[in-house]
């Protein structure tokens, strides 16, 4: 084979694997993160559940919602809530928006909320977004500061790709996380499930 072909093909065999792996390493978020990058993994759908006796402090954060309202850590203490990392422009996160709404409308009446972090857009094109896949829950914006990411980097289980999603605990600390695009709603579901049934 001739080089020109040789390359060819290894730029595209580059190029199907940053599609099939996520928006991971390009992405702001990843590369703001100045954590222990041992820590890094691909975003692969890839799932991490903590047992309650190993969890981490409680994360604290607080952000600017698209509506200009103030979310927070505080706000949501006492619920199990969920957090998902995401922008506009990256491919798995509008491949898996409709199964979070899905998941978000199973369980909203059990008390459990969820939450949007866009990593990389303004205002408008986060809400563009959200009216397109018919999100319903709220997103804040984290582009610039990256307060929300930085606060769940230093739970030892970061959002280390994106999207990223993540289930917090009554008591505030992650319980769990999916790094990557979401397989099937039926693992976030469990996930959540599994939080709820332990002792409030």
């Amino acid at each position: 084979m001739r080089p020109r072909a040789i390359a060819l093909v290894a730029g595209l065999a580059l190029v199907l694997g940053g599609a099939l792996a996520g928006c991971s390493s390009s992405d702001g978020i990843a590369g703001q993160f100045k954590g222990d990058q041992s820590n890094y993994v691909s975003g692969d759908g890839s799932t991490v559940e903590i047992a309650p006796a190993d969890r981490k402090a409680a994360v604290n954060w607080s952000a600017t919602a698209i509506d200009g309202s103030t979310i927070s850590s505080r706000a949501l203490a006492g619920s199990v809530y969920v957090v998902n990392f995401w922008y506009a422009g990256c491919p798995p996160c509008r491949a898996e928006a409709k199964d979070l709404e899905a998941v978000y409308g199973e369980v909203k009446d059990e008390g459990v909320q969820f939450v949007g972090v866009n990593t990389e857009d303004g205002a408008s094109t986060a809400q563009a977004f959200l009216d397109d896949h018919g999100i319903t829950y709220p997103t804040v914006l984290d582009r610039g500061d990256n307060t929300v990411h930085l606060a769940f980097a230093r739970t030892g289980v970061p959002p280390n790709a994106v999207p990223t999603t993540i289930v917090v605990d009554r008591d505030g600390r992650v319980a769990a996380r999916i790094s990557g695009e979401l397989q099937d709603r039926s693992i976030l579901s469990s996930m959540i499930d599994t939080v709820l049934q332990e002792k409030k």
